[in-house]
Order: structure tokens, then sequence, then C-alpha cells
């Protein structure tokens, strides 16, 4: 992967424009995202929405991709292709899309992804595994306000799981063959940034902008991938969900930049205000 870009001051806006992209594209799959529509159908609202709003789609094509956004339904954790799959009522689906947009001669990248329910849901742990993967996501950012270290945010979603699973009375299993990273001129730069404390740790700093983005599965962590290439299943068949943001990094504080108010909602359990980085 590319180096971690170094953002400045002058940069900030054309990643938070990007990031705004990516919100809006969310708001609309979840409009989108009903009982009988197909993900074919779902990835042309990504699209349009994307181009709509003077960005494209940065998954499209990358590395062979052939969609807009990964849609990944039930037992699938990542990487699913839209096509003629319909969604059902009580599916979990997770939506990962990016967009990307030009300023001072370079490409500037943000990616996000949620999980929702469509309906009531059909697997029991569906709803608090999608809740717990969502908070894990926000403990992991809230790390980034004073993290020195990778570990400090992997520590912080893997610390924020097991506490949860106190009160679940079941552990979520957290994926460890995927992981977030760092964005900026290119869409998956170094550091990866694991889920989980790892021995090697790379030192985040400002002037950088990460995705965190926890996957969770309800059964065990063991993992397949189908015959198309791309979609990551459990092996088991038990569901999984996946939330990220893009978060930059300043000497001024966090900001989130794919989330319309920077994240206050988010982190306020956590004690963290956000800077509004590219205001």
């Amino acid at each position: 992967m590319a180096k971690a870009t170094r953002i400045t001051s002058s940069d900030w806006p054309y990643m938070r424009q990007a990031g705004l992209v990516v919100a809006r594209v969310h708001a609309a799959l979840r409009d989108a995202c009903q009982p009988g529509v197909t993900t074919k159908e779902l990835d042309q609202v990504a699209y349009e929405c994307t181009v709509a709003n003077e960005a494209l789609p940065n998954f499209l094509g990358y590395q062979g991709f052939s969609g807009s956004v990964c849609i990944s339904v039930n037992d699938e954790i990542v990487h699913g292709i839209p096509g003629s799959r319909t969604i059902e009522d009580g599916d979990i689906v997770s939506f990962d899309c990016g967009a990307k947009v030009k300023g001072l001669g370079r490409q500037w990248h943000a990616d996000a992804a949620f999980t929702m329910i469509v309906g009531q849901p059909r697997a029991p742990r569906a709803a608090s595994l999608n809740s717990v993967t969502e908070g894990a996501m926000w403990a992991g950012i809230a790390a980034l306000a004073t993290a020195k270290r990778v570990n400090d945010v992997g520590g912080a979603v893997e610390d924020y799981v097991e506490a949860q699973a106190v009160d679940l009375g079941w552990m979520p299993g957290i994926i460890e063959g995927y992981a977030g990273h760092a964005i900026g001129n290119h869409l998956h730069e170094d550091p990866l940034i694991y889920n989980y404390r790892t021995r090697r740790s790379p030192r985040l700093g400002s002037g950088m902008a990460v995705c965190v983005e926890p996957m969770l599965v309800a059964g065990e962590i063991d993992t397949r991938v189908l015959r198309d290439d791309w979609t990551v299943v459990t092996v088991d068949g038990s569901v999984a969900a996946h939330w990220e943001h893009t978060v930059g990094i300043s000497e001024a504080g966090i900001s989130v930049l794919t989330a319309p108010d920077y994240g206050r909602s988010g982190l306020a359990p956590f004690g963290v205000l956000p800077v509004p980085l590219g205001n």
C-alpha cells in the first residue's frame, strides 16, 4: 500500500468534501434499502448520489471491483459484490463505500461503512451485534484523540467488545484478517489500523487521516472467500456487522470527516469533543 499522505491545513477541506459525499451516499442507501430491492439497484443509488455530488466512487474499478459499493448480507462480512440478490425482510446488510474528489492537483479520498437491519431481524443476535460493532468503532475513534500508536486504537476496540460481552452473555468475534487503514491521496494507505492488539504497532500523529472499521460476527471468526474472489463470509454461517468512519487527526484534535456533525454525537459518550476540520 501507499505511504500515508501528509495532510496540511489547506488539504483538509478536500478530505471533508469527500467525507460529506460519503455521508450523503449512506443516507441515500438507508432510504433505498427495503425488501424487494436488489443489491445492483442499491449500487446504482450509490453511484448516482456520488456523481450528483461532484465526486466519483473510489471503489468502482478498484483492483477490478465491479461496483460502487460493497454490499454484504447476513453471513457476508465484507466485499460483497452488488448483483441480482434481493433484499429480504429481516436481513442484516452492511454497506461499505467511498468517494474521491480533486483538489490541488491530487485526489482526496474518504471511506465509511455502516450496517442496518431491514425490518425485524431474523438472526437472534443481529441487533445486539450491530449495536456493539458501532460502539466498538466509536471507542476506537475516541482513542485517536490521545493515540500515539495503532495499538491504542485496536486495544480500545478490543476492550469495548470484551466489556459489552459481559452484559450480552456471549462474545462477539472480532474478525482478524481485515483491518482499517490510513487514507488520503489513495484509498488505502499504510499503516493498517487493526481492531485488536498486535505485536507491530506503527505510530500515529497529526496530519494523518485513518479509517477505523471493526467487523464483528455473532459466531466463530473463521472466514472464507467465495468463488467471486471478493465476498468474505463466515464459515459457520453466523451473521456479521461492519462499521467505519474516516477520521482526521490534527494538532487541534480529531474530526470524523464522514460524519455530518464531525462525530459529536458518537464521541459524546466517550467524553471526546471533535474539531471541525475542513470547515
